[in-house]
C-alpha cells in the first residue's frame, strides 16, 4: 500500500525504495543477506522486520495477498499502467535512475505496446507509436481499430 501511496504522490525514488525492500530477490543476493531475511527468496513475504534483533527477518511468507499487491504497486504504482472502464491509463511514477520503459499489454484480444520516456520534467507516452497528449484522461484501445 505505501508503495502505492507515493507513486500516486510522484515519489518514484521513494516508491521503488519501498518496493526494493519488499522484493524477495533483494534478500538473497548473497549467503549473509539470505540468513538475514530465512524465508524463501523466491515468495512475497508479508512481513519484514524493521527493528530489533529480527531487523530484516521475513515473516509471514506464502501470503498470497502480498503477491497480489507488491505486483500491483510495480505495474499500477511504479509503471501507472491501468485498465479502468474500458480505457488504458499510464501515469508513471519513475524513480529518477529510470530515462523510461516498454512494456506490452493486452485489451481484449488485442496487445498494445507501450513506450514511456522522460520529457521536459515530465513523461512521453506512446501506445502501439501514438502519443497520449493526455494519458491521465485514459485512452480507449478500441478507437485505434
Amino acid at each position: 500500500w505505501v508503495v502505492m501511496a507515493l507513486a500516486r504522490m510522484g515519489r518514484g525514488d521513494d516508491a521503488w525504495e519501498c518496493f526494493s525492500l519488499l522484493n524477495p530477490v533483494r534478500h538473497a543476493l548473497n549467503a549473509e543477506a539470505a540468513e538475514t531475511y530465512r524465508v524463501e527468496p523466491y515468495v512475497i513475504a508479508a512481513d519484514v522486520y524493521g527493528a530489533g534483533p529480527r531487523t530484516g527477518r521475513g515473516g509471514w511468507s506464502w501470503y498470497t495477498g502480498s503477491a497480489g499487491w507488491l505486483y500491483r504497486s510495480a505495474v499500477e504504482g511504479i509503471l501507472g499502467i491501468r485498465q479502468q472502464g474500458g480505457r488504458l491509463h499510464v501515469e508513471p511514477a519513475l524513480p529518477q535512475a529510470w530515462d523510461g520503459f516498454e512494456a506490452e499489454v493486452r485489451h481484449g484480444e488485442r496487445r498494445l505496446a507501450i513506450s514511456v520516456t522522460r520529457e521536459d520534467g515530465g513523461y512521453a507516452v506512446t501506445v502501439d507509436g501514438r502519443r497520449l497528449e493526455d494519458p491521465s484522461a485514459g485512452y480507449d484501445p478500441d478507437d485505434m481499430v
